[in-house]
């Protein structure tokens, strides 16, 4: 049983803020920011880590940009674009005077060769769903991009604002190779890459000249940090002293039980967003023994209490998921509502055992000889750690024994596309239903982003109408019924949805909390210290 208390661990926190030696405040124009963990790589194409796209947002550029209110698209290296009345065409127009950190222009021949090295299948992009069905893109002249689709893709702007859609440096991926994204990176965006030492801190610069960021910043020049390092500490407390000390000057990454207390010291600020859609979750990969039986994955949905888990381990800081996005999403279908599985162990029991299911001496289930002992992979650190053993204290309970084990994110990823486990924990940032339906539950996805090997035919035929559609009306009514589906089939076990909270020295000017693949911090061109 799993007991959590504030009051035991403001005291360690207090403890472990008299142990540690203070830092100086940070030298002017450079500042650090701690994060729980690392990317595999830096290449923009081939990464789907949020750690990644931290750090890609800030050193590259997109087409176009997310504003913070995770709505309105706006410039990006395009100044503008034109849309074909069928839908398939898309013309951009680029910015003047963008160049990469090595100095060279960015024309539009790098736009083409990027988004061509996005949907290349050699390039094996676990999302390169994401770039539409392309046809084919050209470079009309130097400024001008044509950007042909094969069938309408209603989120396609969404989807070049992302991490994914960065544009690279053609000459810098093929001179570096297989270290592309690893030894260097060459963007344009407002800092350069300095150095990486994975698994320890990621170092990038100024970009001095950078001109051309998104417009609703009010910063229209460069970058006010001359150096920004961003610094892996796994542990939570360790992060939150690191910010009241001033070894730290900002960071999404705060426990949330130090949220009240961060909010009453006098050398930070909190920045909260709500314009946000990030979810936890377990999936359960179908096919695998156990788990691949629907009552098993219906008991353990209501085996386990979100309301519990969002109060007690986060505080309340968080919101209980039932759902596998957020019911304020676009195309959410609400008469799900009253369908979502809730608390209620004893149901679970009941249909455990009317399934076959029986309890033996140790307490653990059993049926045909199988044990019910499925094994999830999890990431490494403080947040799932707490999580998946709130997930298993909980399932004990019915006579499940999860088993856990926990992988560093250098090489979680890979775990992850294997088809070892029964059981993976995940977080996601979405805009809509679609786009989060669409990057879990195609069969093409699988093993990886769709871990579940979710194959289903008429899934994917709903899936296509509503990505195809040019009317709202048809586009909900496809992803409603595939929510409709996926949850009835219980493949995922929801946890909570979480907003967006980003803590800050108090020296600083106010962080404007942004969302995009939950990068707090996106382009970092309002990092600036108080004059």
């Amino acid at each position: 049983m799993i007991h959590h208390s504030r009051k035991p661990s403001r005291l360690m926190l207090a403890g472990l803020l008299a142990a540690l030696p203070l830092g100086g405040m940070a030298t002017a124009q450079e500042i650090t920011i701690v994060r729980e963990v690392d990317s595999n790589n830096y290449d923009p194409q081939k990464s789907v880590a949020r750690a990644a796209a931290e750090a890609l947002f800030m050193m590259g550029d997109t087409l176009v940009s997310l504003e913070p209110d995770m709505q309105t698209i706006t410039d990006g290296l395009a100044h503008k674009w034109e849309v074909s009345e069928d839908g398939r065409t898309y013309t951009f127009h680029l910015k003047d005077g963008v160049t990469f950190c090595d100095g060279k222009e960015m024309t539009a021949e790098d736009v083409v060769y990027s988004i061509k090295r996005w949907v290349d299948p050699e390039t094996k992009s676990p999302v390169a769903w994401r770039a539409g069905d392309v046809k084919d893109v050209v470079a009309i002249d130097d400024k001008t991009v044509e950007y042909q689709l094969e069938e309408p893709f209603s989120e396609l702007l969404y989807q070049l604002t992302q991490s994914f859609g960065t544009i690279v440096d053609k000459e810098n991926v093929e001179a570096l190779g297989e270290d592309y994204g690893i030894s260097g990176f060459n963007g344009t965006g407002p800092y350069c890459w300095e150095s990486w030492t994975p698994r320890d801190k990621l170092v990038m610069t100024r970009h001095e000249g950078y001109d051309w960021g998104p417009e609703f910043y009010e910063n229209d020049g460069a970058p006010h940090m001359a150096k920004v390092t961003w610094q892996v500490v796994p542990e939570e407390n360790t992060r939150t002293v690191a910010l009241l000390t001033g070894q730290s000057q900002v960071t999404q990454y705060i426990p949330y039980i130090a949220i009240d207390q961060m909010e009453q010291a006098p050398n930070v600020e909190v920045q909260k967003s709500d314009e946000a859609f990030w979810t936890y979750f377990m999936g359960f990969k179908i096919d695998k023994d156990t788990v691949a039986d629907p009552v098993v994955r219906s008991a353990m949905n209501l085996a386990v209490n979100q309301e519990a888990l969002a109060e007690d381990l986060m505080f309340g800081r968080v919101e209980p998921a039932y759902s596998y996005v957020s019911q304020g999403a676009l195309d959410w279908d609400e008469s799900l509502d009253s369908e979502l599985l809730r608390y209620d162990p004893e149901k679970a029991k009941q249909m455990l055992d009317e399934a076959g299911w029986t309890v033996g001496d140790d307490g653990v289930r059993a049926k045909d000889g199988v044990k019910l002992q499925p094994t999830a992979y999890v990431f490494a650190g403080s947040t799932w750690q707490k999580i998946s053993e709130f997930v298993q204290a909980e399932l004990l309970k019915i006579g499940v024994d999860m088993q856990i084990q926990a992988f560093d994110a250098t090489v979680a990823w890979g775990k992850l596309a294997t088809q070892e486990f029964d059981m993976f924990g995940m977080s996601f940032p979405y805009v809509s239903s679609g786009d989060a339906l669409n990057l879990y539950f195609r069969s093409e996805n699988m093993p990886t982003p769709n871990r579940m090997n979710w194959d289903d035919e008429e899934t994917d035929t709903l899936l296509d109408k509503g990505k195809t559609a040019l009317d709202d009306e048809t586009r909900a009514s496809a992803y409603g019924e595939v929510l409709k589906k996926v949850h009835e089939a219980a493949v995922w076990l929801p946890l909570y949805h979480e907003p967006m909270y980003v803590v800050h020295s108090a020296e600083m000017e106010p962080v404007v909390p942004h969302n995009n693949y939950g990068a707090g911090l996106y382009k970092g061109l309002d990092l600036k210290f108080k004059e």
